[in-house]
């Protein structure tokens, strides 16, 4: 690694973390304006504040949107050395356009590498706990309004709820039924269930059963009944962001147990799996467009680059939300449209480099 490598990477990563700094204090600022009427009203400690809520945000905040600042960084400070005609003396003195590429994708290795780490086994931990900060203090309480509600707990015995109300853990019009070599063996009909919190069971109330045996049904009848089911509660609370508590491992595992369980959700959770990978290989294709597009020296200078950099920044957040959208309804594999934007732009990066002044 020689001298230009070394002052590319300061100027890559320094001006990165300079940027992601200076929006996290904005982004923090407005946060606290909107939401100083709930710490206030909620007496939310200080401390909680701090090490629950904002500890936990920034580094959310920070993988969230992490190739995009690589990208504002790229075109920041590459434009800066073509406007001082650095670049044409690195090029002019032999070095190559595709060895002056080096130290840039040096540097975007090691914060797609920082965030694949992040996004999939350290920031799941911390947005648990952010997520409970913000159901105690800033969140109104949850109600679950799901009707006619259907889920396999185990392989071959399903559920059926008419509704479910969080408040008082309790299900309404609740059945059970169990398949034997596809036929129909056992069924449990009941008026309600509820969550012992003492006993930590269901109780069901006001209930009957139908075994039934070849031939012959034997059909009993009860007012209440404790026991245990193949599930809890939590399965009914609430689901918002549920999914970005999850480390990469429990993600897996969750949406086997939702596959199993029949959902119709499972599309929502593979997005989420497919993001947090697709989203940190952005940084390579993002900073090879910025080189591309800084490294020339044109008339509008830094101000062009910038402008140009940001349209190319919400169109990538477009392709993304858009080809998200498509998944999300059933459309398109959740892993194609997740990598969609990367092979569109990847396919612009590389015709950039192509027409790029060398």
């Amino acid at each position: 690694m020689k001298l230009l490598d070394l002052y590319i990477i300061r100027k890559f990563l320094g001006t990165f973390f300079f940027a992601m700094t200076l929006i996290i204090l904005i982004v923090v600022v407005f946060d606290i304006s909107e939401k100083i009427d709930d710490f206030i009203g909620k007496e939310a400690p200080f401390k909680a504040i701090v090490v629950d809520y904002y500890l936990n945000f920034i580094p959310y905040f920070v993988n969230l949107f992490s190739p995009l600042f690589t990208f504002i960084a790229v075109i920041l400070f590459t434009s800066k050395m073509a406007t001082r005609t650095e670049i044409v003396a690195i090029l002019s003195s032999g070095v190559s356009y595709t060895r002056l590429l080096f130290p840039y994708l040096l540097s975007a290795v090691v914060i797609a590498i920082l965030s694949l780490y992040l996004n999939n086994f350290v920031i799941p931990h911390a947005t648990k706990k952010r997520i409970q900060f913000e159901d105690r203090y800033v969140r109104n309480e949850f109600h679950n309004r799901d009707r006619n509600i259907h889920k396999q707990i185990t392989p071959g015995n399903y559920i059926y709820l008419e509704s479910y109300t969080v408040e008082n853990n309790t299900g309404y019009k609740f059945s059970i039924e169990r398949f034997k070599d596809g036929q129909l063996d056992y069924k449990l009909m009941a008026e309600s269930i509820s969550w012992d919190t003492t006993k930590q069971c269901w109780t069901i109330n006001n209930y009957y059963t139908r075994e039934i045996k070849g031939m012959d049904e034997v059909i009993k009848k009860g007012n209440k009944l404790d026991t245990v089911l193949g599930f809890t509660p939590k399965e009914f609370g609430r689901k918002d962001n549920t999914v970005e508590t999850m480390d990469f491992n429990e993600l897996n595992e969750y949406i086997e147990s939702e596959r199993m369980k029949g959902a119709s959700n499972i599309e929502f959770y593979e997005i989420e799996k497919y993001r947090r990978i697709s989203f940190p290989f952005a940084t390579f294709i993002l900073t090879l467009i910025g080189v591309s597009i800084a490294s020339r020296k044109i008339r509008g200078g830094v101000g062009m680059h910038i402008g140009l950099g940001i349209f190319i920044s919400f169109t990538f957040i477009m392709f993304m939300q858009v080809s998200t959208t498509f998944a999300a309804s059933g459309l398109v594999s959740p892993l194609i449209a997740v990598w969609i934007p990367n092979f569109i732009f990847a396919v612009l990066a590389l015709y950039l480099l192509k027409i790029a002044q060398k």
